[in-house]
């Protein structure tokens, strides 16, 4: 927009008057409203255009003000005072505004005195968006809700909403002496042709969860409650959220709305050469195919993040950059390409007010658009559009839903197995067995025409990806057994298809990570989460991912939740093990991230848990459950498949009662809801498993109640406890109760391990304690790296053994710990590197070698990459090294063997 000059204005209507018939007549009949354009601008001259009252004569009253508020926005926008964005949102609230007083017009006539309320106007596409052209028509959908919608006594409500939707349309698109208020276009609702032009509520949203086509989901993107009952409309596009924005994208949808822009040039093939009868909208680098590009960039990622389902094609280009899902620069381009398009699309319209798009073919005709626009001839603007289109044409051109020409696999067996060697299959003859059984339908999964097609559409790509496997035969194999557990495989190879990145993954997945495999195997949509950039990013706090979570999880109900939450920890889990087979990030880190996915997890189903039971118990005064959790949890070390070590306790008198409609004593009410709990947090749903979840490590361990007050907690520890059981809770940490809560534990346990011990009978405990470890559970092999002599456990009980002597380094994490001591001169100056080599081992082998079995060789060297060597019998030499070195620490520290037997 410029600043208001009256040269400016006088220009607009200079221009307008020599190249719109159809604004120059609309300056004749209001010459008022130019002479407050041309003294005041266009917004002071909009104020003084107020909407009309709804009376007897609504027809012609709504089209007075229209002709006014066009008049006023063209001049607008040809003064420069208004920019595209401006002039389309003016548009759209006038649209807004006139459906609002056709329909209260409407029902006035069929029920007088009622208000509109029970019927909605859904408005789709660009008035959907805001974004309304300046001679466009509209695009309803139309839904009544039949329990609200005013009518006579003896209307069917059916037929009721029908004559009022009628009779609206026709105030609205009805040719009269003053020309129209807006053109409706009702063929956007479903199966137009045989339904009535207004729905049930019920009917529309059932039709949207069951039957809809692509482009209606992709239409669904640019909707909004424009007029009418909007609370009706909320609610409806409420309902259909999951139709719009799914988390689990349908590739053969986004397959089949990039067909639909193919459909589109082809059909209106005498508009796609540029030059004059190029056709702005539907051409080949025209409006369309920015729109679309934003739009399957919202299909994509939409589903998973909020902040790219903005409506206007402008905002939702902004979005994505913003989120690094289109390139900055792009996004940048195509907003001024759209402006560009938009604004000379408004020029076209503006002539003789028609719905048109395309340049004129006769050299006067567009010598006049072009002249409007404020160009020298038809020629310069050509020369200007020319550099926007062919920049527009070649962004779309790249995107992803674009098919490129590629060649399937041979069917002949001989180039066949040509193919297949050239891939990596050598020998070829297992791989042409899989294939030709793939092609015969073998499997469930592969049986229809649908799923053949799609296995046609990826198998090249595919079986290249497999091919450059470590492995490609045993990777082949364990492809195989995920597409035969598949109820249907169209989806997953489209997915492939449209992202050949994805194929990789999935090879190096099944040639290196059985643990991933089947995860992947049990939820093939897991791998749609590693189209999201952020899967690859550092790994979120406990505060980002509940911020995260929070949207999705809103308003759901206890059993659905449990569901949503597996979804999201399972999505994350997986991408975390991703990012290792990957190499991208240490595991160490991921070790933290793991915890903290975990906690989340716990704060998110312990507030809903205990919601759910003091519906049904209340509340006890002044008392709250606190979870402490121990272990690799407590040190913020979990790995792909640990189970949480968990301590129950609350805050309060253990005598006092509930003050719901079932109160409970507070020991019965709090280990109800500690089993509860544990119940959220470990039982299988439809959803699958989250974590399992250990809680013998409390006071008196599986004999003693699930959950004491702290003051028995304090009391037990004090009192009872053994040796070890304080070794333990060198590695607390409260992660669930409000802050005082979690202090209150904190200052017990500083209180309870602040004070040196007696060395020798602490070590002598200690050492009883590993001794019966041992035999209860021996190493199962020379890589377990927790078991065995001078293994994780042999390092934590040198470690906890040296804190509780000392009184010193305090830290759940055994990294932060032993890096205290090793300052403080209480540990060998090596023990951290020893550490970090094991752990990170630990954290590796559980995902490309789970229950001992041996690693792959491909899994090997990914491992000892991982731990920072350069192959796996420079690892191992490291790790024996490693290992002699805590077994050295814990010597100098264990009494001799005789003197434990003693």
């Amino acid at each position: 927009m410029i600043a208001p000059d009256a040269s400016h204005r006088q220009s607009a209507l200079d221009r307008l008057t020599a190249n719109a018939p159809f604004l120059a007549r609309l300056a004749e009949l209001n010459p008022d409203d130019v002479t407050r354009f041309l003294g005041e601008g266009t917004d002071a001259a909009l104020a003084s255009v107020a909407p009309p009252p709804v009376d007897d004569d609504i027809m012609r009253t709504l089209r007075q003000w229209r002709g006014r508020m066009a008049l006023l926005l063209a001049l607008g926008d040809l003064s420069g005072e208004h920019d595209v964005a401006t002039t389309t949102r003016l548009l759209s609230a006038f649209a807004d505004q006139a459906c609002d007083a056709a329909l209260t017009a409407a029902f006035a006539e069929r029920v007088a005195g009622e208000e509109p309320r029970g019927l909605s106007v859904i408005a789709l596409g660009k008035l959907g968006s805001h974004e309304l052209n300046y001679s466009s028509d509209i695009d309803p959908i139309l839904i009544f809700d039949p329990e609200t919608l005013p009518r006579r006594q003896r209307d069917d409500p059916d037929e009721a909403a029908v004559r009022i939707a009628r009779r609206m349309v026709e105030i609205l698109s009805a040719r009269t002496a003053d020309g129209h208020v807006l053109r409706v276009d009702l063929r956007l609702r479903p199966h137009p042709e045989v339904t009535p032009i207004v729905l049930p509520e019920s009917a529309a949203i059932s039709y949207y969860e069951s039957e809809a086509l692509a482009w209606e989901q992709a239409a669904f993107i640019r909707s909004r409650a424009s007029a009418g009952d909007r609370a009706l409309g909320e609610s409806f596009l409420g309902a259909i959220q999951p139709f719009i924005w799914r988390r689990s994208l349908d590739f053969r949808q986004l397959k089949e709305i990039g067909a639909m822009s193919d459909r589109i040039r082809d059909h209106f093939s005498q508009g796609q050469a540029f030059g004059p009868g190029y056709d702005l909208k539907r051409g080949r680098g025209g409006i369309r195919e920015i729109e679309f590009f934003a739009q399957v960039h919202q299909l994509i990622y939409g589903g998973r993040d909020p902040s790219l389902r903005a409506p206007a094609t402008v905002d939702a280009l902004a979005a994505l950059a913003k989120a690094g899902r289109v390139d900055a620069d792009i996004a940048e381009r195509l907003t001024g390409h759209y402006a560009t398009l938009r604004r000379i699309e408004h020029r076209l319209q503006m002539i003789e007010d028609q719905q048109t798009h395309c340049l004129p073919t006769q050299p006067a005709a567009l010598d006049a658009v072009a002249r409007l626009d404020g160009e020298a001839d038809g020629a310069a603007l050509l020369a200007a559009l020319e550099p926007v289109t062919a920049d527009v044409a070649a962004c779309y051109d790249r995107l992803v839903v674009e098919r490129a020409a590629t060649t399937g696999l041979p069917r002949d067996e001989g180039e066949l197995a040509g193919a297949l060697m050239a891939a990596g299959f050598e020998p070829p003859e297992s791989a042409l067995r899989t294939v030709a059984e793939w092609r015969g339908g073998k499997l469930r999964a592969l049986r229809s025409p649908a799923a053949l097609d799609a296995l046609e559409t990826v198998l090249p790509e595919l079986m290249k990806a497999i091919g450059a496997a470590p492995d490609p035969q045993a990777t082949l194999l364990r492809f195989d057994k995920l597409v035969a557990g598949l109820p249907s495989a169209i989806n997953f190879f489209h997915l492939l298809a449209a992202q050949p990145e994805l194929a990789k993954i999935a090879t190096r997945i099944l040639s290196l990570a059985p643990t991933l495999a089947d995860a992947l195997g049990a939820r093939v949509e897991l791998i749609e989460g590693l189209i999201d950039k952020r899967a690859f990013e550092a790994p979120a706090t406990k505060t980002e991912l509940m911020s995260e979570w929070a949207p999705g999880l809103s308003g759901l109900d206890y059993e659905r939740l449990l569901d949503r939450v597996r979804d999201r920890v399972g999505e994350r889990r997986f991408a975390y093990g991703v990012q290792l087979i990957a190499g991208a990030t240490d595991p160490m880190v991921i070790a933290c991230g793991y915890s903290e996915l975990a906690e989340a997890a716990l704060q998110v189903l312990a507030d809903a848990t205990v919601a759910e039971f003091t519906q049904a118990h209340g509340r006890i005064a002044d008392s709250e459950l606190v979870v402490l959790a121990l272990g690799r949890l407590g040190g913020r070390a979990l790995t792909h498949a640990s189970d949480l070590d968990l301590i129950y306790l609350f805050t309060g008198d253990h005598l006092a009662e509930s003050d719901g409609p079932r109160p409970l004593g507070a020991t019965t009410y709090y280990n109800r809801l500690a089993q509860r709990v544990t119940g959220a947090m470990s039982v299988p749903t439809a959803a699958g498993k989250l974590y399992d979840v250990d809680t013998r490590l409390r006071p008196q361990g599986a004999q003693g109640p699930l959950v004491v007050s702290l003051d028995s907690f304090e009391r037990y520890q004090r009192e009872e406890a053994w040796t070890w059981e304080h070794m333990a809770l060198l590695r607390a940490r409260p992660v669930y109760g409000s802050d005082h809560a979690k202090a209150e534990v904190h200052r017990i346990i500083d209180d309870l391990l602040g004070p040196q011990r007696e060395p020798v009978k602490l070590a002598q405990d200690a050492a009883e304690m590993r001794d019966k470890i041992a035999a209860h559970k021996p190493p199962k092999g020379a890589l377990d790296i927790k078991g065995g002599p001078g293994g994780l456990v042999d390092l934590e009980f040198a470690m906890q053994v040296t804190q509780l002597a000392s009184g010193r380094c305090h830290d759940p994490n055994i990294g932060s710990a032993l890096a205290c001591l090793r300052i403080d001169g209480l540990a060998p100056a090596e023990i951290c590197d020893a550490h970090g080599l094991l752990a990170r081992m630990l954290v590796m082998l559980r995902l490309t070698a789970p229950e001992g079995e041996p690693a792959t060789a491909a899994a090997r060297q990914l491992v000892a990459s991982a731990c920072g060597e350069p192959g796996w019998p420079q690892l191992l030499a490291a790790h024996d090294a490693a290992r002699q070195e805590i077994a050295n620490w814990w010597a100098t520290i264990r009494p001799p063997q005789q003197e434990t037997q003693a």
